[in-house]
């Protein structure tokens, strides 16, 4: 039966026709096999037309679509909900981009571009002419997510996981909440401290009773796929018994002879083997460093609650998605970048907060007090060189705020910022004022020329040609240099890597589109929320943490989940079981099957995700991709090149 296609070129607003002629293309395709209607339209995905195709595909009783225009990353999902809407199997429409494609690739080459659009419309034309009607994949879902990561964007997530009806496994590696917020003492644009945000998140997860927390705890296992992900979550134990009070533990803790750097303080103090961060940590029971821990039986003497017997736990769980919170690591700057960790009065943003932390009624370091501060921007962030080419956002509005609130504590400070363009965005902007009006003084630089931090007589010197004063060579003698760090990617994510979650090119986790999927990964039941996914403020990490939440319970909450039926399909009277589609396939979805003596390969269809990488290297072609046929494609390219 010959197929009824329907055609829509679409203008994009100029974003296509100013470089291609779309009523050539229309023309050139209008003649095509099948094609029944061939229109050009200003905005495709525009309500109108949507309605307008919806009518076209009824009134024309169409088989097939295709619509050209933007990128499928867009508006796929757009015409394929058009096209079901109007009762035609979705899996019969095709999407032809002819903007990422062609026009923003040719714009140079107006008539070569046309010609290739009208090749690329073609080729899809000949595809939906081959294309069959395809039903989704139906699994059974568990109604439980895992929040992995138990900062301010997991918890945030779980309470509203919790409150929507779900059963939420939060699984934080630290043996202790609130990741980095924790950590900070007064928060910017509110009065609100870090420890108040934590308790304040922690209190109420706590009242959920279908939340279970587990800290000290690591996913090592994933097995399994969206709807029914098996994790296998190993747990340290604390060596502490809960029963144990706080008199006799802070005993043990004075005991301790034990001293490593504090991780919490950045290494500007030290801490004992045994130890907790501050009185609001949760959960409020120490724990023991037992990487540190020399066994030497002091702390046993004056808590009888010291359990060295606990052992390494596993509990097996199963949840129907994921959400990954991880955070993010403080960028740390290699010894000698602006100084650091060659001259003893350079710091870190992060070790700066500490460091106001610790004094009372006078700033100093190492002794000595401090009255000139310079801050140095942009450091770990915007690199010329280095791999971190991306704006961490949220520092120069943190530094300025540490900076306003070190001015209004201590007397006789004078701040300097030495920065390369100040991104106080949004409501933040009222800080840099305030510190402007405090009398901060401001230097710039261009990126190819910044600062430089020396020794000269034993003073600490900050030299920049400032581009505000004319390029006017400035040296600035500080007591303290605060180098104003970025964020960058957990250096050790091993669940990410464990769940395949994909990362883009600053090594943040990936999400599949930043304005229309904004929390979903391609991994299927995978989300992601906060700053594991980019340099993001706690606002910033709340509201992803809402999306994340969202999204994973709309996959868990129905009990039924319809999954993409485009996924690899083996003709097993022809396969001769070789492994080489098994090794290549980045899922673990094909493994061995025994049938009647032979053995053959057999795909895993909640697993799959149709990438077609163990098609090319089965020897006997028995692999093809349902929605990706052999004969779609040689169709597909018979259209592209005519003449071969």
């Amino acid at each position: 039966m010959n197929k009824k296609i329907g055609v829509y070129v679409c203008h994009c607003g100029g974003n296509i026709s100013d470089y291609v002629d779309v009523e050539k293309v229309r023309t050139s395709v209008e003649s095509d096999e099948g094609v029944c209607l061939a229109k050009t339209t200003m905005f495709a995905c525009a309500d109108s037309n949507q309605q307008e195709m919806v009518d076209d595909i009824a009134d024309q009783e169409m088989d097939g679509v295709v619509v050209a225009s933007c990128s499928p990353k867009l508006h796929l999902l757009t015409f394929r909900a058009v096209t079901e809407r109007a009762g035609l199997n979705k899996y019969n429409y095709v999407h032809a981009n002819i903007r990422e494609q062609v026009s923003w690739a040719h714009s140079d080459n107006k008539t070569g571009a046309t010609d290739k659009a009208i090749r690329i419309v073609k080729a899809a034309i000949a595809k939906v002419r081959e294309a069959e009607p395809l039903e989704p994949l139906m699994v059974k879902s568990t109604k439980a997510v895992a929040v992995i990561g138990a900062g301010v964007a997991g918890i945030r997530a779980a309470i509203e996981l919790a409150e929507a009806g779900s059963d939420v496994y939060v699984i934080e590696r630290d043996h202790f909440v609130g990741g980095r917020v924790s950590q900070w003492d007064n928060l910017c644009m509110t009065d609100e401290t870090g420890k108040e945000l934590v308790t304040r998140l922690y209190d109420k997860m706590m009242k959920h009773q279908n939340i279970t927390l587990y800290t000290g705890a690591e996913v090592v296992k994933n097995s399994g796929s969206v709807g029914n992900f098996n994790l296998k979550v190993t747990l340290r134990p604390r060596y502490i018994r809960f029963d144990c009070n706080e008199k006799d533990l802070m005993k043990a803790i004075d005991v301790c002879p034990v001293e490593v750097p504090d991780e919490f303080n950045f290494s500007i103090t030290s801490r004992k083997a045994i130890y907790h961060n501050y009185p609001s940590e949760y959960p409020h029971l120490p724990a023991i460093d037992m990487e540190n821990c020399t066994r030497c039986g002091e702390c046993e003497k004056v808590c009888s609650h010291i359990d060295f017997s606990q052992k390494i736990k596993q509990v097996d769980l199963t949840v129907g998605s994921i959400l990954m919170a991880t955070g993010f690591d403080p960028y740390e700057p290699p010894e000698g970048e602006f100084g650091y960790g060659i001259i003893e009065n350079v710091v870190t943003l992060q070790q700066f907060k500490r460091i106001v932390h610790y004094c009372d009624n006078t700033l100093q370091y190492h002794g000595k007090k401090i009255e000139h501060i310079a801050y140095i921007y942009c450091v770990g962030s915007r690199q010329i060189d280095g791999e971190n080419k991306y704006c961490s956002r949220y520092c120069c509005t943190t530094n300025i705020y540490t900076a306003i609130t070190v001015k209004k504590k201590y007397v006789e400070i004078h701040n300097y910022h030495f920065n390369r363009g100040i991104r106080t965005y949004g409501k933040q902007e009222t800080l840099y004022d305030e510190s402007s009006k405090l009398g901060d003084i401001y230097l710039q630089s261009f990126e190819d020329d910044p600062p430089v931090v020396e020794l000269q007589d034993g003073k600490t010197v900050v030299r920049i040609n400032d581009i505000l004063t004319g390029h006017k060579s400035l040296d600035v003698e500080a007591d303290l240099v605060v180098l104003v760090t970025g964020m960058v990617p957990r250096k050790d994510n091993a669940t990410g890597e464990l769940l395949k979650v994909p990362k883009g090119r600053d090594k943040f986790f990936n999400e599949i589109h930043m304005k229309l999927r904004p929390v979903e990964t391609v991994i299927d039941g995978v989300t992601i929320a906060g700053a594991s996914q980019g340099p993001k403020n706690i606002m910033e990490s709340m509201n992803s943490a809402l999306s994340a939440a969202a999204k994973s319970f709309s996959l868990v909450d129905s009990g039924e989940l319809a999954l993409e039926p485009i996924v690899a399909r083996v003709d097993q009277e022809s396969c001769e079981w070789c492994g080489k589609c098994e090794a290549a396939c980045p899922f673990s979805a094909l493994s061995k099957l025994e049938i009647e003596g032979k053995t053959v390969v057999q795909v895993n269809e909640t697993i799959c995700k149709g990438c077609g990488m163990c098609l090319p290297v089965c020897p006997v072609d028995a692999i093809e991709l349902t929605g990706y046929s052999n004969k779609e494609i040689e169709s597909m390219i018979d259209a592209l090149i005519p003449n071969i």
